[in-house]
């Protein structure tokens, strides 16, 4: 199948190519991003690949329907950033990477708690200046703490097991209880009883119009002080304004982000070279008890391969007819 692949990177070409051997679809490679004024490249092209930051409005997806795209696939698992309606009304197909090695997230979300709390990335930068003082670097046991997880899917319960393997007392919240990481000893709670119980609290569910800010004003108000935050999974979970606020007054311990709500205008390019133009971020960098990887949770050479695997498949059964297991439909999300 031809296939315009958007917003690529090296590892993009890298994965891809490699697991094409098997697939053998028409691929190019384009580092720029799917957004309105560049779905002309769009243009003879059967499939167009994109990812997180990728802007699939209505317009874009107009304009590729003009041009004869007939599925959008996503290296991704989350489809926040897709007019489902848009891509109902002008018949475009929409596949996703539903699981990609939830270990990836998991451990990263891990190494967040354990840099941000034993302060490794400082020492690190101490010792190499010559500076072997200990001071300003005492943390905490993990292990015996409470660790609260929103969000128990594949990734949420891996996480919570590597919790429960920490000798961490783990509360969990979601929507649909699962029984086996419960048996497991995971102990499921109101949203509340969570917010107000944790020691450490880690996000680990989908942007939904019910979970967008689910960070604010009011919930924080309801964590402990020094509460630690880990957030591994979409950037507009948190209000950004609100947990600024709350590390002025110093309710929030520490917070650990590898996603941003505005993300899509910094991530996954060098701005070093740049004076950089979110003051929000910018604020967040100033604090010393925060930390911020660039959306790089997933990025594991299990995943990578799984993505490209997967979506490679999404398209081939796309192209023989076959039932798409992946497809994101909108009269299924109503």
């Amino acid at each position: 199948m031809k296939t315009a692949l958007f917003s690529s990177k090296s590892y993009d070409s890298e994965y891809f190519s490699v697991a094409n051997t098997a697939f053998d679809h028409d691929i190019t490679f384009f580092e720029t991003r799917l957004k309105s004024r560049t779905a002309d490249l769009a243009e003879g092209y059967d499939a167009v690949c994109v990812f997180v930051n990728d802007v699939i409005d209505r317009e874009t997806i107009a304009k590729l329907k003009e041009h004869g795209v007939k599925i959008i696939a996503l290296r991704s698992a989350g489809f926040n950033h897709v007019d489902l309606a848009a891509a109902d009304e002008y018949d475009i197909k929409l596949v996703r990477v539903p699981a990609y090695s939830p270990q990836s997230i998991a451990e990263h979300a891990l190494a967040l708690i354990l840099t941000l709390n034993r302060k490794t990335h400082k020492a690190y930068n101490r010792v190499r200046d010559g500076n072997f003082s200990l001071e300003r670097l005492t943390g905490f046991n993990v292990g015996g703490r409470t660790v609260g997880v929103i969000g128990t899917g594949k990734i949420g319960s891996v996480f919570a097991r590597i919790m429960l393997g920490l000798g961490c007392h783990v509360l969990a919240y979601d929507k649909y209880v699962n029984k086996e990481l419960a048996d497991t000893g995971v102990e499921y709670v109101s949203l509340d009883k969570l917010l107000a119980g944790s020691d450490i609290i880690s996000l680990h569910c989908p942007l939904t119009p019910e979970t967008a800010y689910l960070i604010n004003r009011q919930t924080l108000s309801m964590m402990k002080p020094g509460v630690m935050l880990i957030n591994t999974s979409r950037g507009a979970l948190i209000n950004t304004n609100d947990i600024i606020e709350s590390l002025k007054k110093e309710h929030v311990g520490s917070l650990g982000i590898d996603v941003y709500e505005q993300e899509e205008k910094l991530f996954f390019r060098d701005r070093s070279h740049e004076i950089l133009q979110d003051d929000q971020i910018a604020r967040l960098m100033t604090f010393p008890n925060v930390l911020i990887t660039a959306h790089q949770a997933f990025f594991t050479r299990e995943a990578l391969e799984q993505i490209a695997v997967t979506t490679l498949q999404n398209l081939k059964d796309f192209e023989e007819g076959k039932e798409l297991v992946n497809e994101v439909r909108l009269s299924d999300l109503q």
